[in-house]
């Protein structure tokens, strides 16, 4: 007799997504439910908003609404503080620069892509047109950042 147990559900730290399209944050929603890793998400829809979650000001402003981040999804083309700028403050403050951040966008510009790496992003991601290649890009993602890196534990972050 062949035993077959059910996959392991694999708790995370909680993940950040900064999108203001809807479309693209339930489609990234979408894979992350479907993996094996429970992902506690949060989502913000402008750099402003993403920034009061991150120093815990306004309606972000206790552990419980805002939990420390293990990583962060940060779209570059986002209303009001855009994802250039939400970047830059993190990977010049001293609090968050360890959270890592992968851009994920529309933009291929080499001067958004270069800005980028020269502020600290820890991978930069074009959102690709094509639905099976967004699936793979995701699931390598996920992958790599929940399954093959370690990422840092912080004393804030709840388990």
């Amino acid at each position: 007799m062949i035993n077959v147990s059910p996959p392991t559900v694999r708790h995370t730290p909680p993940l950040l997504i900064v999108e203001d399209s809807n479309e693209d944050f339930e489609t990234i929603q979408r894979f992350l439910q479907r993996s094996p890793f429970l992902i506690p998400i949060h989502r913000c829809i402008n750099g402003d908003q993403a920034l009061a979650f991150l120093y815990r000001t306004g309606r972000y402003n206790n552990l419980e609404t805002a939990p420390r981040p293990a990583m962060i999804i940060l779209d570059l083309n986002l209303p009001g503080t855009d994802g250039r700028q939400v970047l830059h403050r993190i990977k010049q403050d001293d609090s968050l620069k360890t959270i890592p951040v992968v851009v994920f966008t529309t933009s291929n510009n080499p001067k958004d892509i270069q800005d980028c790496y020269k502020y600290g992003v820890n991978s930069y991601i074009v959102k690709p047109i094509n639905f099976a290649q967004l699936k793979r890009d995701i699931q390598t993602l996920l992958d790599y950042w929940f399954e093959v890196t370690t990422l840092p534990d912080y004393p804030d972050s709840p388990t």
